[in-house]
């Protein structure tokens, strides 16, 4: 029988293992399998780049997602159906909180649905929360590595020039930032019994009126800035470190 592969992630089953790292940026998902012990390409195609490797003798891919939840849930979707069953989402994120500085990093523990992806899949009134493992692990590998996190609920928004007093209310509510993916990699991970968990590196604080925006040629700000640069470098290492420690728990 011929092998079978995904229509956009270009994909099929034996490509891809069963713990994945997934990022928006296909230049991150570069970074990210350059801290494999081995790594190859696998597939690139409309943007959906997937490299497969070992770390620490662990089977572990990494694959891009590109923005948003519509786009997230393609991916989670062709991966979850060639083999993939832990997703580590590794992205960036807005603070919410004023103690919450650029160049932090967030361990989510749920996300606010306020997307339109997942409200395709179940009503509003499922929850979108990530695997209670998952979350252990990032945040035990986290303090292996001597990395301080927050930890805590997030906000999942369709729209980056969204409603600042939007933002302001889920602030009030105690939110610990704004990103565009996870509510639906939780809900789908959920529906289809896998696990699912995210981490993030604060690249500004919409609240504070701090993030990414228009800037001049050069100039090293929002996700640029290099302290957010070494923090998703740091998150990358942790989620990493978190495989190894899942699979030696099993």
């Amino acid at each position: 029988m011929k092998k079978r592969v995904q229509p956009h992630i270009m994909c099929g089953v034996g490509d891809v293992a069963k713990y994945v790292l997934i990022s928006g940026d296909p230049k991150r998902v570069e970074m990210i399998a350059g801290l494999f012990d081995e790594c190859s390409k696998v597939a690139e195609y409309r943007g959906f780049i997937t490299y497969s490797g070992k770390v620490g003798g662990v089977g572990v891919s990494a694959s891009s997602t590109g923005i948003g939840c519509s786009s997230a849930a393609i991916v989670v979707e062709e991966l979850a159906r060639v083999g993939a069953q832990v997703f580590i989402r590794v992205g960036t994120t807005g603070a919410l909180q004023p103690e919450i500085k650029m160049g932090d990093i967030v361990v989510a523990t749920a996300a606010v649905r306020a997307d339109g992806a997942s409200r395709c899949y179940v009503p509003l009134e499922f929850p979108a929360v990530a695997d209670f493992e998952v979350t252990v692990a990032l945040v035990e590998a986290a303090r292996k590595l001597g990395e301080k996190v927050h930890f805590g609920p997030v906000l999942t928004s369709d729209a980056f020039y969204g409603d600042l007093e939007n933002l302001k209310v889920w602030s009030a509510y105690h939110v610990l930032s704004v990103e565009m993916e996870s509510s639906v990699i939780f809900t789908l991970a959920s529906l289809k019994k896998l696990k699912a968990g995210t981490i993030l590196a604060v690249d500004g604080n919409p609240i504070l009126g701090v993030g990414k925006g228009e800037f001049e040629p050069g100039e090293r700000t929002g996700e640029l800035d290099k302290r957010v640069q070494n923090a998703i470098k740091k998150e990358a290492q942790i989620a990493t470190e978190a495989v190894k420690m899942l699979e030696r728990s099993k």
